[in-house]
């Protein structure tokens, strides 16, 4: 069966005439009789019954005219979307954006990509670097955006910078500490740190305590940055946040110091697959600068 037998078939139909129904869809009438009669012969019946100038459709006629018109009610369909989608470019693209990184320093980005390309569609991706990047890899992401401090990046990726960011240490705004010009891990000693189980920069920071502190002092853990700013206004303890993710007015922000830590958060893609026009767009939208820190290179 093919398709211009089904659209001759309900030609006649509507037409009520092989004639009409020929003229109707610009063939000869011999054409679209043969084109019925080889529909007849994949049925197993007569489709048509004809009366003087009218023809009638057969009870088989009657059983297979709706399945007929679906397939090509369903075969219009497709064309016009597939027309739709070349128009207008249609295009999209899953992106992974850090669980970590304050939502603001991207908002401009994707405002930028929907102004400028709003044939993309976005889907975003909540996860942290390392889940990004091994998701990246595999094919599920078309893009990701994340900072891994002290990892290597993998080879398959290739990376655009986009901006540098301070590590802050975050305390109660009435903590002894929050006078500070900034603080120094060695000042840490005896405090009570809640540690976010999501934060890219924490084997490092613990390291670091481990070093400074000994045994002094307890632990938290937090996994949602939230909360964390929550239990610090209560003054349930204090913790290291990236500058720009640290909105609460009950908790003060100094700067980590002796040594200071900065990620450096950048846009990864994979070299091994084929960038489509909505990830070439997004990466060059993300590549007009930021009003943060460049990275250093």
């Amino acid at each position: 069966m093919e398709m211009h037998q089904i659209r001759y078939f309900l030609a006649v139909c509507s037409e009520r005439n092989f004639t009409r129904a020929a003229r109707l869809c610009h063939v000869s009438q011999p054409s679209l009789t043969r084109a019925i009669k080889l529909l007849e012969s994949e049925f197993g019946g007569l489709l048509f019954r004809r009366e003087r100038a009218n023809s009638h459709l057969t009870e088989l006629g009657e059983i297979v005219r709706p399945h007929l018109q679906q397939v090509c009610e369903q075969s219009d369909a497709a064309v016009t979307n597939a027309h739709e989608f070349s128009s207008i470019r249609r295009s999209s693209l899953k992106i992974g954006i850090m669980c970590t990184i304050a939502p603001f320093l991207l908002v401009d980005l994707l405002t930028r990509m929907r102004m400028r390309h709003g044939a993309t569609e976005f889907e975003i991706v909540d996860g942290s670097a390392r889940d990004l990047e091994e998701q990246l890899v595999a094919g599920h992401l078309g893009a990701a955006i994340y900072a891994r401090p002290g990892h290597k990046a993998d080879a398959r990726l290739g990376q655009v910078p986009l901006f540098r960011e301070q590590m802050m240490i975050v305390t109660p705004r009435d903590h002894h500490l929050a006078n500070r010009a900034n603080i120094r891990v060695a000042d840490l000693a005896g405090e009570t740190l809640i540690l976010r189980s999501r934060c890219e920069q924490r084997e490092q920071f613990t390291q670091l305590l481990r070093q400074c502190r000994g045994d002094r002092g307890s632990n938290l853990e937090c996994a949602r940055d939230d909360w964390t700013l929550a239990l610090i206004a209560r003054g349930l303890g204090i913790a290291l946040l990236p500058q720009h993710s640290i909105e609460h007015p009950a908790v003060a922000a100094r700067p980590l110091a002796e040594p200071e830590l900065w990620r450096e958060v950048s846009l990864f893609t994979s070299k091994q697959r084929r960038h489509s026009e909505g990830l070439r767009a997004f990466m060059q939208e993300a590549t007009l600068g930021s009003k943060f820190a460049p990275v250093a290179g």
